[in-house]
């Protein structure tokens, strides 16, 4: 089905998650004039499908959609049409899922990893806007990444460019969910920060008990968001779970300078609750790590402008290119 692109007008940005999925009117401007928010069905597949046809569905009862643009976790075809490997989600491998939301609305349709719809999302509307290069890291449960150059996506011959959080950085070390050894996502990730919280709480109880009360009093109930609050209240186990991730963190800032030389990097995810108290010590650790530190500068870090609204808006807003 050959349909023109849509240089304007507004179109509907879909954020496809493991537990729930968002969708958004956008307009040219990355403004969210209308959202709506459903649960990912743990079936996935034909289910999941359909929730994303409700979403679009409710959303043009109100609004002129010209297009429909989809973020997704995973791996996506080069033609962007193609949703090929979802780790988090149920029979959410090769879904031809463009070919399915055409053939229902007769709109065009693009699929995108989520990291490059959040990192266009920031090129286009937030804190990467007029950097070149610019990187992005995406750090929550996972370690996913972005990159822009001359103002368009780097997507690598087969679609998966750009994935940094995939860089081997110990051969013995940690398993990581996509089937490789010692990926920097299973040390710089949110669950390499609560795995360095949950060692120390053991190695210690005692002085884990001033730790646990931030959350229930229970290690299993302890959240990343109990862990944030113990740090900026100064407690000392938290304030080194955050640094033995940022120091990883800075490690890879210092590879990938060295290897893309960006302008900037953009952090974003929900590390960025944290603060200076992530950042500050990430920046000092790739001062620490940077090659030939006092000839090489290093590029500019920057906090994310958009939080979980940026796949969706990065989403809407490729469906124009």
């Amino acid at each position: 089905m050959n349909l023109p692109k849509p240089v304007s007008g507004l179109t509907v940005g879909i954020d496809i998650g493991g537990t729930k999925v968002l969708g958004g009117v956008v307009d040219t401007n990355g403004n969210i004039l209308e959202s709506l928010r459903k649960d990912t069905p743990k079936t996935g597949g034909q289910d999941l499908i359909n929730v994303v046809i409700e979403i679009v569905k409710t959303l043009q009862l109100n609004h002129k959609i010209v297009g429909i643009g989809i973020s997704n976790a995973g791996i996506v075809s080069a033609d962007r049409r193609t949703v090929v490997a979802a780790g988090n989600i149920s029979n959410w491998n090769n879904v031809a899922l463009a070919d399915a939301l055409q053939s229902e609305f007769n709109l065009p349709v693009v699929v995108e990893n989520d990291a490059n719809a959040a990192i266009w999302a920031e090129y286009r509307f937030g804190n990467a806007k007029g950097l070149n290069p610019v990187m992005f890291f995406i750090i929550g449960t996972g370690m996913g990444g972005g990159l822009i150059v001359d103002g368009k996506l780097y997507r690598g011959a087969n679609g998966i460019g750009a994935e940094f959080g995939h860089m081997m950085v110990k051969l013995d070390g940690e398993r990581c969910g996509c089937g490789a050894i010692g990926c920097i996502e299973t040390y710089a990730s949110g669950s390499a920060l609560m795995r360095y919280a949950h060692e120390a709480i053991k190695a210690d109880a005692q002085a884990a008990k001033s730790l646990l009360d931030f959350g229930d009093g229970t290690i299993n109930g302890f959240t990343g968001k109990d862990l944030t609050k113990a740090a900026q209240a100064g407690n000392a186990m938290a304030l080194s779970a955050f640094a033995k991730q940022s120091d990883w963190v800075g490690s890879a800032i210092a590879s990938y300078t060295m290897l893309l030389d960006p302008e900037a990097i953009i952090i974003g995810g929900g590390v960025i609750d944290a603060g200076d108290l992530f950042l500050k010590p990430a920046i000092a650790a790739a001062e620490k790590y940077m090659p030939f530190a006092d000839k090489h500068p290093l590029p500019k870090i920057i906090a994310a402008k958009f939080g979980n609204d940026a796949g969706l808006i990065g989403a809407g807003d490729l469906v124009r290119e």
